[in-house]
């Protein structure tokens, strides 16, 4: 019988070692840290093993399959090179087993969440049978055990760095690109490439939909649409996106349509109005008339979690929760695409990222900065060398939202997007958006 081992015991491992089990294979988890009581239960229901610290066990296996998240440098990935046993990324085991008549992968340094759950979103509005999973929450393996009309995946960098063969994607989306995650890919260049797989790795007849500013970077081939708020696109593509003054048009193959109309959405920002543009695009693109059904298709969904949400109103002030912006890219893309003037919460703990371009963003956008967490000494070095003395620093989020309030009148925005991970702090970016929002709910008018 074929032994895998399966390394990871989060959702995306858990997925794996079910889907092992029931290809045949005899399975064994291993998890370097604790597995949740959930886990337990689910491997003993299909009588896996697994074990909670790693052992020579684990490359008992003819082979092991990677799970998300796993970084390159991890000591038991290299001893299993070493050992030469088969070592097989989460996609690569996975894609060719998903029960779908169209596939639809996404990924992008930010909005992939938005543009991953926005399509599916649309796709069960228009009335088709519509998975949406990935790295958003739920496996890939889970899209494995029935038939859908259509499946949109958001893939991470760190999934598509172990992907080598066909990902099958009917349209492959890259939101955009800008550094992020350099301190697990080495490079920039790496986290590129490994992004670009969502556009290399599709069906050779599928669709590719980029930024146009990334076209040279990606050097994709085939069909591709690119978009930008120029009338043109600045390549020679099958198709562009033109987000106009008050609507999106799409062009193909020198004919024009209309998307939507910015009025068709509540979303916040202009970057979101791009999300909604992709995602719209794609359900064109696998067959869903959207001709004057925008509206319809996009009404009902909410802006996810902690992504330039709105967390309420005092004394005038709105505040803002974008805890999801957890690099530079993001956080300057929020203060840029939000109007008005702003002070912003700053801080947490750092990717290994340039301060620089965030420092001169604030600098262009914002009233006032307050900084917390592990980067905030960083953080205030860069706004000092850009010229930016509106700082205040602040030891926790209490204080940070007490110390923006002080500085924001009536018509201004209180933004918390930290640029950084939450994980000097809290658990996670969800902790930290509900830590603010209560804060903001709880302060007397």
């Amino acid at each position: 019988m074929h032994k895998v081992s399966v390394i990871g015991a989060g959702v995306s491992g858990q997925g794996l070692a079910v889907l092992a089990h029931n290809l045949g294979y005899e399975v064994f988890v291993s998890e370097k840290k604790s597995i949740t009581p959930e886990a337990k239960s689910l491997f003993t229901q299909n009588n896996i093993a697994f074990e909670e610290g790693h052992s020579p066990k684990v490359f008992e296996c003819n082979e092991i399959l990677i799970s998300s998240g796993i970084p390159p440098q991890s000591e038991i990935l290299i001893e299993a090179e070493k050992r030469g046993v088969k070592l097989t990324g989460e996609l690569d085991f996975v894609i060719p087993h998903i029960r779908a008549k169209n596939l639809i992968c996404v990924t992008g340094s930010n909005g992939k969440s938005t543009v991953t759950s926005l399509t599916g979103h649309i796709l069960t509005r228009a009335g088709l049978k519509s998975g949406t999973g990935g790295n958003l929450g739920t496996a890939s393996a889970v899209f494995t055990q029935e038939d859908f009309d259509a499946v949109t995946l958001e893939l991470s960098s760190f999934q598509l760095a172990r992907a080598t063969q066909n990902l099958r994607a009917n349209v492959g989306i890259i939101t955009n690109l800008a550094p992020d995650h350099i301190d697990w890919h080495g490079s920039y260049e790496s986290y590129v490439e490994a992004k670009s797989r969502v556009i290399s790795l599709r069906d050779p007849n599928g669709w590719g939909i980029i930024q146009d500013r990334d076209y040279d970077v990606l050097r994709p081939s085939g069909k591709i649409i690119t978009l930008s708020w120029e009338a043109k696109s600045g390549h020679d593509t099958a198709g562009h996106i033109f987000m106009d003054k008050d609507r999106a048009t799409l062009t193909i193959n020198g004919e024009s349509s209309c998307l939507f109309t910015y009025t068709d959405t509540t979303l916040i920002g202009s970057h979101n109005l791009e999300n909604v543009a992709m995602s719209l695009c794609a359900a064109k693109l696998i067959g869903v008339d959207i001709a004057g059904r925008a509206k319809t298709l996009i009404d009902g969904f909410k802006p996810l979690p902690h992504r330039c949400e709105n967390a309420g109103t005092v004394d005038g002030v709105q505040y803002i929760d974008d805890s999801k912006g957890t690099n530079v890219a993001a956080t300057i893309t929020a203060m840029k695409c939000i109007p008005g003037r702003k002070v912003i919460i700053l801080g947490g703990q750092g990717k290994g990222e340039d301060y620089s371009p965030l420092a001169e963003a604030v600098k262009s956008e914002c009233d006032y900065a307050v900084l917390i967490g592990e980067e905030a000494g960083k953080i205030k070095s860069a706004l000092e060398n850009a010229g930016y003395v509106n700082f205040r620093m602040a030891a926790t989020m209490e204080e940070a939202v007490k110390i923006s309030r002080s500085l924001a009148s009536p018509g201004m925005v209180v933004l918390l997007s930290p640029a950084c991970t939450s994980w000097d702090m809290y658990k996670s970016y969800k902790a930290r958006g509900e830590h603010f929002c209560k804060i903001v709910r709880e302060m007397p008018n």
